[in-house]
Parts: structure tokens; sequence; C-alpha cells
């Protein structure tokens, strides 16, 4: 199959998406292991297999030597699209996101990797002070464990919202089985990254909803911005994650 630059959703350091007829495919840079795209497919199916309302996949092939995942194409809107074309529709359009994340948390996620195992190896990984590595792992110790189902990055551009007024929850490459909560501190920190004020509004709005106190979503920061050092794509982000990083050596 040859790919066309008119056929290109979106471009990123480290694979390229296309929308070919009623397929979406991912392909993988050629350094991208091999491993790492069935791992993505797999995530995948078992998130069809929970009832998730997410895009099916339907194959993993090679593409001149690199690695692609073939979805279904969902078609609709972000609700990162709705949300920018809709600055007086804003409260309505983030309650309606917050709701779908905490229906997305309500699945069990039976057979997804723990968090804690992921996360205690992100932060082993850190090239940090010994000091507030250790805090960081005795915080994430003292955390509830659970088996709900945690996105991994729960973002409005990561949510499509359908022409029949439904909607379909894409990406799942980072899905785990774990404690929302961290996926809710995750969420906050992306949402820092843009709007600062947003992403009050958002935790705010999520703890009423959700019942869970602000504290608590503060507690998964550290731990949650430990793992998105690596992912850094700035100095500007990288000194957002370690600050939140260092606020564990002072709790």
């Amino acid at each position: 199959m040859e790919f066309n630059e008119k056929d290109i959703i979106v471009r990123r350091a480290n694979k390229t998406v296309y929308k070919v007829g009623n397929e979406v495919i991912k392909v993988s840079a050629p350094e991208h292991p091999k491993t790492g795209v069935f791992n993505e497919a797999l995530i995948t199916s078992y998130i069809e297999s929970f009832g998730v309302p997410a895009a099916k996949v339907l194959y993993v092939k090679e593409f001149d030597g690199c690695w692609g995942l073939g979805l279904e194409y969902i078609e609709g809107q972000t609700l990162a699209e709705k949300m920018q074309n809709e600055p007086e529709n804003l409260e309505a359009n983030l309650e309606k996101f917050v709701d779908i994340q905490l229906e997305v948390n309500s699945f069990r996620a039976i057979g997804l990797r723990n968090t804690f195992p992921k996360r205690t190896e992100e932060i082993n990984a850190l090239d940090i002070d010994p000091s507030i590595k250790w805090e960081l792992l005795q915080r994430l110790a003292g955390m509830k464990r659970h088996t709900k189902l945690c996105h991994g990055d729960f973002v409005p551009s990561n949510i499509i919202l359908t022409p029949d007024g439904g909607y379909k929850v894409i990406d799942w490459a980072h899905a785990t089985s774990g404690n929302a909560g961290a996926d809710a501190a995750l969420t906050y920190l992306q949402f820092t990254l843009e709007d600062q004020d947003l992403a009050d509004k958002y935790l705010k709005l999520y703890s009423r909803k959700s019942n869970t106190a602000i504290q608590y979503v503060q507690k998964w920061m550290p731990i949650v911005a430990a793992g998105q050092l690596h992912k850094a794509k700035s100095e500007e982000e990288k000194a957002l994650l370690e600050k939140w990083i260092s606020v564990a050596e002072y709790q």
C-alpha cells in the first residue's frame, strides 16, 4: 500500500497516522519496536472486549519496513475541536468530558497491566536525587490499588463525538488497570501544560462529579509527573514536570 501526503491526519516523531478509506492506519517510525505496535493492538482489543466505545482493531501489518496498526475510522469531531469552536459552551463541554472519563473509569480492566508496576519502573528509571526518588516510591506504595480502566492519556483530542450523539475514545496505547485518581491527575497535568485556568476548572468539576477530594488527585501528581518526564517536548514542559516531582520532597 502506498500512502499519500493528503491522507495524513497526524504526523509525530515516532509515527504517522493516515486515513485510507474507512481505515485509520498508524504507521510507526522504522526504529519503533514491532512489539510496541502489537502491544497497542492487544490493549485496544482488550478495550473492545470490555465494551468500551472505541475504534475496532482491524490488523497489524508491515509497510515498507515500518509496522502499522489498522483501526476503523470513526466519523465525527473531537471534543477538543468542539471546545475550541464553542468557547461560549466551555462549561457544558468540560462537563461532558468529565462524564465520559467517569464512564471509562467505571469499567474493570481485568487483563491489562496494572498501573503500580508501570509507575514503579518509570520512577526507578529517573536520573534524579535518590531522596526524591525514595519519596516518590513511598508515596506510590501508599496509594490504594484498584482495577479500574485508566486511559493513560485522557484528553479532549482523544474523544470523538459521533453524529448519532455518542462518542468513541481513541489512542489506548498507554491504558492500564489501576486507580482512577492517577488518570485524573494525568489529565490535570496535561491541561496545565496548555491552560492553567482550564486545568483548575477541570479538577474542581472532576472532584465534585466523582466525589473525590482534590487533595487525593493532587497526591498522584508527583507520581504521574515522574512518568511523563522522559516525554517532555520542551524545556518549559520539563521544568513544570520537575516542579511537580519535587513536591514529593516536602509533603
